[in-house]
């Protein structure tokens, strides 16, 4: 992982719960919101993880700070986990996700999320979860399944199969009952984040 990488994740991040990415709004989400500080020091250990023997102790550092608000939090999402940028963790609390996980950008994560391996049955992996996704609350994605982009999972709900582009799914087991997509939970996307830098850099030039 790159400076600008990292930079970017936890901007993205950001921009997700403040509409903004200004310093105001990091010192204000890093003090009160723990879902935004406990991805900051999740994408932090994973970036100082790259970097080599010379900045080992930081990474150290990182981890034991990043272990402290797992348990105060109740969010286990280990540093490692594949998940872009624009992360927005909505509730705090009995949120597990498996390391071996693939998270797009811009999902939403609520409270007593289970994101999770199927070791057998007919789809045994674990979750690749696309752009642009809402997990409600208590949610569970099991096994080697797609949720597809824009989708969006009702409270609750126990996932165990693919889900298209845009589909709602709710229930257990869960089933899709519409097209509508998440466009009405997952607002503050990178996309705006992008336009926005766009915009900086060409009133600069």
């Amino acid at each position: 992982m790159t400076v600008s990488e990292y930079l970017f994740a936890v901007k993205s991040d950001l921009f997700r719960y403040s509409g903004n990415n200004s310093f105001r709004s990091f010192v204000r989400c890093y003090l009160i919101t723990p879902g935004f500080k406990y991805s900051f020091h999740m994408r932090t250990a994973k970036f100082l993880k790259t970097k080599g023997a010379s900045l080992y102790p930081l990474y150290v550092v990182s981890r034991f700070i990043l272990s402290h608000y797992q348990y105060k939090y109740g969010i286990s999402i280990p540093y490692n986990t594949d998940i872009g940028p624009g992360l927005y963790i909505g509730h705090f609390g009995g949120i597990v996700v498996n390391p071996c996980a693939k998270i797009g950008p811009n999902c939403n994560i609520n409270h007593c999320v289970t994101i999770g391996a199927a070791y057998g049955g007919k789809n045994p992996g674990t979750p690749e979860i696309l752009d642009n996704v809402y997990l409600g609350p208590g949610s569970k994605i099991i096994g080697g399944i797609t949720l597809g982009r824009h989708s969006a999972v009702g409270a609750n709900c126990v996932v165990t199969k693919s889900v298209p582009d845009n589909g709602v799914v709710v229930g257990i087991p869960g089933e899709v009952v519409s097209l509508k997509g998440s466009s009405e939970y997952v607002v503050n996307t990178i996309t705006h984040l992008e336009t926005q830098e766009d915009a900086s850099s060409q009133e600069g030039n």
